[in-house]
């Protein structure tokens, strides 16, 4: 299934997407050269010197670049700031989300209604907590990316609203115990139960009622702390 079998009514805009551009940091505006560049550099009168340092700070600075245009324009409000709700930054080369609300604020005029974000196919290696800010997102991506701990979900269950999650091709497919259906799947539905797709599949009711037998089966109940009056 493509990336629009998973359209519904809040991610009808069209995307802002800055896929397939090397970028490394998301990080907000600034006009400070990267420090690990030899600043004599930035005296030079060379093009083509030139153009490596422009290509450089663009790496390290998502709000620079320019979006992919689509089949249809990306609307933008008076204050320049995109109308979207979906932000695509899948195909780069990020390691951690550094400044990810900050950015979001630029870019978007509704930061707060953000419903979708792919962040497949890059190197972040935890499910970063600022995620678990934007309250309305349905629709997260994080395929292909570099996480091994498959408890990193458990922080995605602040999210009431998030209804399809993508988490193959990370090593948690490694962890050991997991297989495809059982128990990973399983422990996925039973942390984030209002999952209506999981990995480009739907969840069905025998996946939910699976998962409450392996949640009843592998999940020892919180002891009671029984408080005894002093006489």
């Amino acid at each position: 299934m493509n990336k629009s079998g998973y359209m519904n009514t809040s991610v009808q805009e069209p995307p802002l997407d800055y896929s397939f551009r090397s970028i490394q940091m998301v990080q907000g505006t600034s006009n400070t050269p990267n420090p690990s560049l030899d600043s004599s550099l930035f005296q030079s009168n060379s093009p083509k010197i030139l153009h490596q340092l422009k290509d450089l700070n663009k790496k390290l600075d998502l709000v620079t670049e320019e979006p992919r245009t689509g089949l249809r324009p990306v609307r933008y409000s008076k204050s320049g700031k995109s109308l979207t709700q979906s932000l695509w930054i899948n195909n780069n080369a990020l390691n951690d989300l550094k400044d990810f609300n900050q950015v979001v604020s630029q870019l978007l005029q509704h930061p707060e209604n953000l419903a979708w974000i792919d962040l497949s196919f890059n190197d972040l290696i935890t499910i970063d907590p600022v995620l678990t800010t934007f309250f309305n997102l349905s629709v997260l991506y994080l395929h292909g990316n570099s996480i091994h701990r498959l408890g990193e979900v458990n922080k995605l269950a602040a999210l009431p609203r998030l209804r399809s999650l993508t988490l193959h091709g990370n090593p948690i497919e490694e962890e050991k115990g997991y297989s495809p259906s059982l128990p990973h799947r399983q422990y996925v539905l039973c942390n984030l139960p209002h999952l209506t797709t999981f990995d480009f599949s739907g969840v069905t009711k025998a996946d939910r009622s699976t998962a409450e037998v392996w949640k009843r089966m592998n999940i020892k109940p919180k002891k009671v702390r029984v408080k005894h009056d002093v006489l």
